[in-house]
């Protein structure tokens, strides 16, 4: 049986200077994140002080036309790194060097591959790919990259403990999507602008999580690392989106913070995506991979992590790469889903329309491999859901939306079929293919079922609404209007999963664990 609560009001205070405030709506709100208003004593408590505003816009030009600039990943486990990068130049083999000081003495070499990538303002820049192994855990170690034939200079970076480790987790960044929003200093958001005042929040959030958690060993995204899909292709979008995404990649803290990133809707139509990031284990059986590239799979001490491509939407191709990465690692204690589209969430936008447009396929799939948590974006809102299991019920596919089973950024199909309301109701009955197999909350031990997790934007680029009446499935649920991130530490034996508001560093939600005995 299920339930239909009523959202409980919640009081919310924060200041105008702080956020702008205005109208409800069925899209993105005008809340956001105005860089212009934040007290810049807000700098004090970042890792690297941030530098202000006003320095940050000088400096912008600098900043948003540096493609070049180095992204990490996890590679296949814990005892690998991924690098990649862009560069002006295409060199015989793409190049890292790793040592344990500072002056690069008995430096190693690692080799990778140097391809024609992404051309902006008619310059081809290379895509640079290179895996780094034999790393130890706990250890301080230093990197080189070779940009264009000069070794560039040593950055740091430190591995962690693959039994006991922690992760940021962290929503839509979405650099750009402020774009149209009035700030205070008066101005309209262009493109450029809003891109500029995305990124220096971005920036920030990354800076305070650290400062404010040091243990945390990587990053882990559910898309929308970018807002410009590009989708025409045309030269004056693409420059936008890699602008975009060197706004992303400029933060000072993913020099030595690897990111395990998924494709997002606004990332999926372009190559930049696979360009700029180096994924361990690609997917490429895919069948119906989008343009940004495929799914992929690592391992991080005793968890198993599966990142879906949730916008091509053959659920056979996500079922394959489940069961070949479950087959690779088999006694894995922990298996984590990642992906963009929330088929579990509560915003006001995608909770019931495409959001949830494969979850009659992926439901059953995720309780048949076993997989214990699942982490998603796509609705800027934050929800945290009870433990889920499939009903056993056969329901419709509704392959007839699903586009030769990818969709990328477009939902036309779907949007103009759910304006009619026979079809709107039954596609809310037929998504209703699951059961609430524990509500237990704070300490599960050995639950049945699913933990699905929805985080709110990490930029305060772009809010959404909740949806007005609050889902059975959802335990909890809040809208503050400010950035947030999540800590998730895993041991051998315990998923633990924390919520923080950005600007104070404080709890917006209580912890939520599981532990397998």
């Amino acid at each position: 049986m299920r339930i239909f609560r009523k959202e409980k009001k919640m009081a919310v205070i924060y200041t105008a200077a702080v956020l702008c405030v205005a109208s409800t709506g069925w899209a993105a709100t005008s809340h956001w994140n105005d860089a212009s208003a934040i007290p810049q004593q807000m700098t004090q408590t970042s890792v690297n002080k941030d530098t202000n505003w006003q320095q940050w816009k000088e400096n912008w030009k600098t900043i948003g036309n540096n493609y070049e600039q180095v992204s990490l990943a996890p590679g296949r486990d814990s005892s690998k790194l991924n690098f990649g990068w862009y560069s002006r130049e295409q060199a015989d083999r793409a190049e890292v060097r790793v040592a344990k000081q500072q002056d690069m003495k008995q430096a190693k070499l690692f080799s990778g591959n140097s391809a024609a990538g992404t051309v902006v303002n008619g310059v081809t820049y290379y895509s640079n790919k290179v895996e780094v192994e034999g790393l130890t855990p706990e250890t301080t170690y230093w990197y080189q990259v070779n940009l264009n034939g000069k070794w560039q200079k040593a950055q740091q970076f430190h591995t962690g403990n693959p039994d006991d480790f922690f992760f940021m987790y962290v929503g839509d960044p979405q650099i750009g999507a402020s774009i149209g929003q009035v700030s205070a200093e008066g101005a309209k958001q262009d493109g450029e602008l809003a891109t500029c005042n995305d990124a220096y929040n971005w920036n920030k959030t990354l800076n305070g999580a650290l400062s404010q958690h040091p243990e945390i060993n990587f990053l882990v995204s559910p898309g929308d690392q970018i807002n410009e899909p590009a989708a025409d292709q045309s030269a004056d979008k693409i420059q936008l989106q890699e602008q975009q995404y060197a706004g992303y990649l400029s933060a000072a803290a993913l020099r030595s913070l690897p990111e395990a990133t998924s494709i997002g809707n606004h990332d999926s139509m372009t190559a930049g995506y696979r360009n700029h990031f180096n994924i361990p284990n690609p997917f490429v059986e895919e069948n119906s991979p989008t343009k940004a590239g495929y799914g992929y799979y690592y391992t991080y001490g005793k968890a198993l992590f599966i990142v879906i491509n949730a916008n091509n939407y053959n659920a056979a191709d996500h079922k394959a790469l489940i069961e070949k990465a479950v087959k690779a690692y088999p006694k894995a204690k922990w298996r984590v889903v990642v992906m963009h589209q929330d088929i579990y969430g509560s915003g006001l936008d995608h909770s019931d329309s495409d959001g949830i447009l494969l979850r009659t396929q992926l439901t059953p799939i995720y309780d048949a491999n076993h997989i214990d948590v699942v982490l998603q974006g796509h609705d800027h809102t934050y929800a945290r859901t009870y433990q889920l299991s499939s009903d056993g019920g056969k329901h419709a596919d509704f392959a007839e939306y699903r586009s030769n089973g990818q969709s990328g950024q477009q939902h036309n199909m779907l949007d103009t079929a759910l304006k009619n309301k026979d079809t709107k109701n039954y596609y809310a009955s037929q998504n209703l293919c699951y059961t609430i197999a524990d509500m237990n909350q704070g300490t599960l031990v050995n639950p049945k079922g699913v933990f699905y997790m929805s985080a709110n934007s990490a930029t305060g680029s772009k809010y959404y609404e909740l949806i007005p009446q609050q889902q059975d499935y959802i335990a909890a649920r809040s809208q503050t209007w400010r950035p947030t991130y999540s800590v998730v530490h895993i041991t051998a034996d315990a998923f633990s999963i924390d919520t923080y508001d950005v600007m104070s560093g404080t709890p917006i939600d209580d912890t939520y664990r599981i532990i397998k005995q």
